[in-house]
């Protein structure tokens, strides 16, 4: 297992957790949820709490975007470990571009499983890189808002910025 990085950074008013390995960030965590959030994503073996390049970069750049300052992340992305399908949504989720918002049907005709939208949901919704692999992008068929792992407020939130 990697050695796996973590720093508590405030962010929305809240305390969030940032990971990462070498290789790049690893997880952004939920508003508030604390480092125990670690665990549902299989991120606690070798677990350090330590500030790092990555980190300082991943908590301006979430700073910058919260500000309505950038559109785009440039931070080192680690190799994240997840089924085909979650991998491939999860790399289809990073194409989306600032402010673009599409749904969960959508989003299975994109990665080729158009019959999967469940099982493409619930990729999104494994997301280790909330915010920075934009799955509060992603809406239901009729235009309401779905769930989102940081809550719906900070989903309305994100998507507000985004229109701006």
């Amino acid at each position: 297992m990697t050695k796996v990085m973590y720093q508590t950074v405030s962010l929305l008013d809240q305390p969030m957790i940032l990971a990462a390995s070498d290789q790049g960030l690893c997880f952004v965590g939920t508003p508030g949820a604390g480092v125990d959030e670690l665990a549902d994503f299989q991120l606690t073996a070798d677990l350090v709490q330590q500030e790092t390049p990555i980190l300082t970069q991943a908590a301006t750049e979430l700073r910058e975007y919260l500000a309505g300052n950038r559109h785009h992340f440039d931070v080192p992305l680690a190799p994240v470990t997840g089924t085909a399908l979650q991998r491939q949504v999860w790399h289809a989720l990073s194409q989306l571009n600032y402010g673009e918002t599409i749904s969960y049907s959508t989003l299975a005709d994109r990665v080729e499983h158009p019959t999967a939208v469940r099982a493409v949901a619930t990729a999104v919704a494994k997301n280790p890189l909330m915010i920075v692999v934009p799955c509060h992008r992603i809406l239901r068929k009729d235009g309401s808002i779905g769930q989102f792992r940081g809550g719906v407020s900070l989903k309305r939130q994100l998507l507000t910025l985004e229109s701006r």
